[in-house]
């Protein structure tokens, strides 16, 4: 009896506790992620975080707020002595620290340092300004709120604007490693995409008969109109809505990362500055491609900035021109059948040959650098030759229409 008169008791406290709880926090907290909230008996000061629902939306270049609030009965304890931390999950079980906050005291670490705030909207504000967006910003971050006794913590998701692209270097296809493919898309102005960004970009129409890396290690690729050597007619997507109709996402599961070899899927985000396409007097080799882009100001642009400037600037130009791997590629927004097909994308010719005036090229300019040729011209060499002029004296240059 004894016993049981404990165990009543002790329930009614917990049924207690939980009704204050429901009762203080939103109603949107109520249904959205599942919290553990650390309750100790006796005490009245309970912490209950609540962040957005869903995911917030960025792009590189931007500024975003990462929202988090909290409640907090500070009869017993001031808010000065509630400590914030913020950090991004870079692995199920791993942790990197962006921002810390206790009182007046705040500190953001590594590469947050100079764009990490608290936004400070008030008593019970802890959301995080995070400015100049990187790529590398993407992923899952938690907000944690801790007193002498409690805490509690929430995740809030930052995605990107962007477009995913395949990648494979000169070299050919299934020759990267894991770590050999995130640096593929660094040099190409893009980070590995994660799955769910694949997965948007596989409803957005991406369609790729070849495996790649993802950020989390697994290989995958994404298939929309199914065939035999693409897994099949029956295969079905792994994310579960792909089959005989729709294709799907084909998944090898997680590889080795070290040994096995893949192409890769990269992400890149906006971009800060302009690609356009040269067209010299007459064609160049890849040799005569950094010095024509440099005559303007610019630099041969990367695989990854032409693919942002085609989905995100709508660059839509039906003439190949060299890329900074030595691939030659164009760019099309509006599909017509001499432009490579009835669907928009990225037209690849490969990577031909280096020494042949096949192409002219596609510039990168940065936002701030100044255009040495305004109104279409550029520099070469009267006599002709253009950018190809070899070791013609740089000083007898003259303004050529370009």
């Amino acid at each position: 009896q004894v016993c049981a008169r404990a165990a009543l008791g002790l329930g009614a406290l917990w049924a207690a506790a939980w009704g204050v709880l429901l009762l203080t926090a939103p109603a949107g907290a109520q249904r959205g992620r599942k919290k553990v909230v650390h309750v100790l008996e006796g005490e009245s000061g309970s912490v209950v975080v609540q962040t957005a629902p869903g995911q917030v939306v960025s792009h590189r270049g931007g500024t975003i707020v990462l929202p988090c609030r909290y409640h907090y009965e500070a009869a017993a304890h001031g808010h000065d002595g509630v400590r914030l931390k913020w950090t991004k999950v870079v692995d199920p079980l791993a942790f990197t620290d962006v921002f810390v906050a206790l009182g007046p005291q705040h500190r953001a670490f590594g590469s947050y340092r100079g764009r990490a705030e608290l936004q400070g909207d008030g008593p019970g504000d802890a959301s995080l300004v995070l400015r100049n967006v990187t790529l590398q910003d993407y992923g899952r971050y938690e907000c944690e709120v801790t007193n002498e006794l409690e805490d509690d913590a929430g995740m809030v998701k930052l995605d990107l604007e962007g477009v995913v692209f395949p990648y494979h270097p000169r070299g050919g296809r299934y020759k990267l490693t894991f770590a050999e493919a995130q640096r593929a898309c660094a040099e190409q102005d893009g980070i590995l995409a994660s799955a769910e960004q694949l997965h948007a970009a596989w409803r957005d129409g991406l369609d790729w008969c070849n495996a790649g890396w993802l950020r989390d290690g697994s290989v995958q690729y994404p298939v929309n109109r199914p065939r035999e050597p693409c897994g099949g007619l029956g295969g079905t997507g792994s994310a579960g809505d792909g089959g005989d109709a729709n294709g799907g996402v084909r998944n090898y599961g997680y590889r080795h990362n070290a040994e096995e070899r893949y192409d890769a899927f990269c992400f890149t985000s906006n971009l800060p500055g302009r690609v356009f396409f040269l067209k010299p007097l007459r064609p160049v080799p890849f040799s005569g491609a950094a010095r024509a882009c440099a005559a303007r100001g610019a630099a041969v642009a990367k695989v990854g900035q032409l693919f942002a400037a085609w989905k995100l600037q709508l660059l839509d130009r039906c003439t190949a021109g060299w890329l900074a791997d030595g691939s030659a590629r164009y760019p099309i927004v509006n599909p017509r059948t001499r432009c490579g097909g009835h669907r928009p994308g990225v037209r690849s010719l490969g990577f031909p040959d280096a020494t042949r005036r096949l192409f002219g090229v596609y510039c990168y300019r940065a936002p701030g650098a100044p255009d040495p040729a305004p109104g279409g011209w550029g520099w070469g060499w009267a006599g002709g030759g253009g950018w190809a002029g070899g070791a013609r004296d740089p000083a007898a240059w003259t303004p050529l229409r370009v």
